[in-house]
């Protein structure tokens, strides 16, 4: 079986991820290097996640913290969109 290492084209943004709750205040901010990412929201807690670039060129984001709770979604070239397990939404960046 043959392994190749993903070129620097097919990976997934490093940088510092902002995310604010579309309605009512929330926010997750923190970094992320070569796909793995970490979280911290405004009450302290940490999240954890993965961000996996797919074929058509959007990346799929997954974070989960300590208490089971759960924030996924995907990116394209306008931003990032998340929604986590109550059904609210996510907007945000990476810079």
């Amino acid at each position: 079986m043959f392994y190749h290492r993903p070129g620097k084209n097919s990976s997934v943004r490093d940088g510092y991820y902002r995310f604010q709750k579309t309605r009512g205040q929330g926010i997750l901010s923190g970094f992320g290097i070569a796909g793995l990412l970490r979280l911290r929201d405004n009450e302290g807690a940490e999240w954890t996640g993965t961000a996996e670039l797919l074929e058509d060129g959007t990346t799929r984001y997954r974070f989960h913290n300590g208490q089971g709770e759960r924030i996924c979604g995907i990116s394209d070239n306008e931003g990032i969109l998340l929604r986590d397990d109550a059904g609210n939404a996510w907007r945000g960046f990476v810079d």
